[in-house]
């Protein structure tokens, strides 16, 4: 984990950020898949900042979405025990309550730290 990565909830499936869940990739993903999913949201998100009209950052988002669904991070969960999708919650709302709170603080701030810049 970089010295800004937040932290990993220990079932692997999100890493914290500005204080809320974020859905990892499917680790069952081939590895060519995966480079061509990642490079297809690249090009997407390249894509909506040039945009130039509302079509096509319409357009630019659709794309943006379809890559991080091929992902696994965003539509139906990659899982399969059954555990709800908890993206978009602070851990502290959410069934990873107590491993948030055995974090010790230093992990916690990484965890509501934007690695994007502050």
């Amino acid at each position: 984990m970089s010295r800004k990565a937040g932290p990993e909830t220990p079932d692997g499936r999100y890493f914290v950020a500005r204080g809320r869940l974020w859905r990892k990739g499917d680790p069952s993903l081939c590895d060519t898949a995966r480079r061509a999913a990642i490079k297809a949201l690249m090009q997407a998100r390249l894509a909506e900042r040039r945009a130039g009209d509302d079509a096509e950052r319409r357009a630019a988002r659709d794309a943006i979405q379809a890559a991080k669904r091929h992902l696994g991070e965003a539509g139906p969960v990659w899982w399969d025990d059954g555990a709800p999708d908890e993206s978009g919650q602070h851990p502290a709302d959410s069934r990873y309550r107590d491993w948030w709170f055995s974090l010790d603080a230093a992990a916690r701030a990484r965890g509501e730290h934007d690695p994007r810049g502050d």
